[in-house]
């Protein structure tokens, strides 16, 4: 059964105020308010000076549970939401891999779930694994982008992005932190993310807490379990009005969401949820037997879910 091995978090040691940071992408004084105020941003963690192959070293370097076990590393998988992100040759997960000395590994990214993609790759990984029949294997999983254009800077009305990095190690079996339960669906009509026409993002924001709680309810169903024995929620850390609206309609006390780093770290992409794992594990907020959810939903527009018991 798949399972979380070990979970490492990068933050980077630059704090930036939303406000200088959204005026700076061409947001007025009263929209900057709005993102303070009701979607409940107030810092971000930024790298400026590192490139995506050092924090992605970052990440990988703060997993204990790596060290020594490197030649068990079967698959190397960068998570992403951006498709290209590097110019031509350069490949900053092969320079990971050879940072880390794990040239025998298989190194590929998966993009298709855009910010999705982190619990896509911890399903696939899983599979792979489990075919492999290898009970050692680990797959080695990167989470986390550069925030390094407009674009990427910030997902209109919804979320502020940050630097925060995550790295995840896989395993197709294991007494804690095990997968139970995982769904996900793509509204493909969506396809075109923050490039939406104003009718279609009006008819995207009203099915955005629905297809949410679709995709929640489906997870825990599959694990078998009902909402009322899930302990906590790791969210994506999109706004918090989003989430108080999904919170009602699964009948999910808002304490049961992890909600801390939004505002101090923003949207780091895939990495949200693992940040949020960390967070819970260090707050003593998980205990051994919980369920818990982690969530995302990337543009595009693919909602997820994972029930793990920890």
């Amino acid at each position: 059964m798949t399972a979380l091995a070990a979970v490492s978090v990068h933050l980077p040691e630059e704090v930036t105020s939303i406000t200088p940071y959204l005026a700076d992408v061409g947001l007025s004084p009263a929209q900057i308010k709005l993102y303070h105020r009701f979607y409940g941003f107030s810092r971000l963690r930024l790298a400026p000076s590192e490139s995506i192959t050092e924090l992605m070293l970052a990440a990988a370097k703060g997993l204990d549970a790596l060290r020594g076990r490197e030649n068990h590393v079967r698959y190397l998988v960068q998570a992403k939401t951006i498709q290209l992100a590097a110019p031509y040759p350069r490949n900053p997960l092969h320079e990971v891999r050879e940072a880390l000395g794990l040239d025998h590994a298989i190194a590929f990214s998966l993009t298709q779930h855009a910010c999705a993609s982190g619990l896509l790759a911890v399903d696939l990984c899983g599979k792979l694994l489990a075919a492999d029949g290898d009970p050692d294997a680990l797959a080695l999983i990167l989470l986390g982008e550069k925030a390094f254009t407009p674009s990427a800077q910030l997902i209109a009305d919804s979320a502020i992005m940050g630097e925060g990095m995550a790295a995840v190690l896989v395993t197709a079996s294991g007494e804690r932190d095990r997968l139970i339960g995982y769904a996900t669906r793509t509204h493909g009509e969506y396809h075109t993310g923050p490039f939406l026409s104003p009718e279609l993002m009006a008819t995207f924001d009203r099915l955005y807490a629905p297809a949410l709680a679709e995709v929640i309810l489906a997870a825990v169903g599959r694990a078998g379990l009902e909402m009322s024995d899930v302990d906590l929620v790791l969210p994506h850390n999109v706004n918090q009005m989003s989430w108080l609206r999904v919170a009602k309609s699964i009948g999910l006390p808002r304490d049961r969401i992890l909600l801390d780093n939004l505002p101090e770290l923003g949207h780091c992409f895939c990495a949200d949820s693992f940040i949020n794992y960390r967070t819970a594990i260090e707050g003593g907020r998980l205990h051994r037997g919980a369920h818990y959810v982690m969530t995302s939903v990337g543009l595009g527009a693919t909602f997820a879910a994972m029930v793990f018991r920890h």
